[in-house]
């Protein structure tokens, strides 16, 4: 198969996003440094809680997961349509994963599903926004306030985005983000978790940072001097460098017209896609405002790889988002069962992400309509 000319998502750089890279890199810092409060500061602007950048969406849901204190023989409830991230972060803590079924035209967690798996271990409800449209947090935050649990949403797809009013971002306990190339901003690798809870956020912060503790006030040790920290749980190395930070303060800035490209893409596709037959389009529930990250269409599962093989033919880059988590071969036989997750293996048999992005001169108005007008076609063959 040819490689494709027309990647299915793209990051936009331009000469203020290099002019703000090469500036920290002739600064004092190029790792951690004061960049990264900056950045911080920005990214509580944008989604309504303070907020800890890491090294990537992986490291921040790994970060989340140790905030709350997850260990073995806890368990978490996770949707199948999401990158395996979401569960593997859980696991390695010794985690069980419970999956509950998405919802048939959002592909977000259901919270009916949800609240059926819950029992006495039950952890956290981990939810994704998939594609960018916010999940059905009212439902889920009354459900696991109910029980007593986390509610974290993974937000990778979502940062930009709003649920009836609310900035994704404060409304969880925990929500984590990912600054990946493809996704709606970029800081090349990178993430971030934003929490209105000070102690789970502060929880956070000593996890990424190697465990390291540094305020006197906190020490369990006499201090030896002016030069001692001390561990007093483990950590890891998540830091988000001062020159990754620059790059992410310079794509924030951006953050609306990048918003705004997506949607104009998302309206543009729509339109060209209405009223065909055999294919389904994206649901848009009136009260979310996504920043969407992806544009899946759902054709009919027996012609999708005949699709998918056409469109990439054509130089058209396209994607499945994502084989479900519960299928992977690291997960035993009784999780692997579909039987309960019928939405999600349906989803994920029909779904077919088209290139989205929020770059003019690769995705234009023509590449549009040279990506319906391929879908169209391919399809009406059916």
């Amino acid at each position: 198969m040819k490689l494709t000319v027309l990647p299915y998502g793209r990051h936009e750089i331009d000469q203020d996003d290099i002019d703000a890279v090469v500036s920290a890199l002739k600064s004092d810092w190029l790792t951690t440094g004061p960049l990264v409060n900056d950045f911080e500061a920005k990214i509580e602007e944008l989604v309504g809680a303070p907020s800890v950048v890491v090294s990537s969406g992986t490291a921040a849901l790994h970060c989340a997961y140790s905030a709350i204190g997850l260990k073995p023989g806890d368990e978490v409830i996770t949707p199948p349509i999401t990158f395996i991230a979401t569960q593997a972060t859980a696991a390695l803590f010794g985690a069980k994963i419970r999956f509950a079924d998405v919802q048939a035209d959002t592909a977000n967690i259901d919270p009916k599903k949800v609240e059926e798996l819950i029992n006495s271990k039950t952890k956290a409800i981990v939810a994704v926004d998939y594609a960018g449209h916010p999940v059905d947090l009212d439902e889920l935050r009354l459900i696991a306030d109910k029980h007593g649990i986390y509610l974290i949403e993974d937000a990778a797809h979502s940062i930009g985005s709003s649920y009836k009013g609310r900035k994704v971002g404060s409304i969880a306990d925990l929500t984590t983000f990912s600054f990946f190339p493809t996704k709606n901003m970029t800081t090349g690798e990178g993430g971030a978790v934003s929490s209105l809870n000070s102690e789970l956020l502060e929880r956070v912060r000593v996890f990424s940072r190697q465990g390291l503790v540094r305020d006197p006030e906190k020490f369990k040790l006499d201090p030896h001097g002016p030069w001692h920290q001390e561990v007093h749980e483990f950590g890891l190395n998540y830091r988000l460098p001062d020159i990754l930070c620059a790059l992410g303060i310079s794509q924030i800035s951006k953050i609306n017209k990048f918003k705004l490209a997506r949607s104009e893409v998302f309206n543009a596709y729509s339109l060209e896609l209405a009223g065909l037959e055999n294919i389904k389009l994206p649901t848009l529930r009136e009260y979310v405002d996504p920043m969407w990250h992806l544009y899946p269409i759902r054709v009919p599962a027996q012609h999708r790889k005949h699709i998918f093989e056409g469109l990439r033919a054509k130089e058209i880059g396209v994607q499945i988002n994502y084989i479900p988590a519960n299928m992977h071969p690291v997960f035993d036989a009784e999780t692997n069962n579909l039987e309960n997750l019928e939405n999600s293996r349906n989803f994920y048999a029909e779904e077919i992400s088209l290139p989205m992005m929020a770059n003019y001169k690769i995705l234009s108005a023509d590449s549009i309509a040279y990506v319906s007008k391929t879908v169209i076609e391919l399809v009406k063959k059916l």
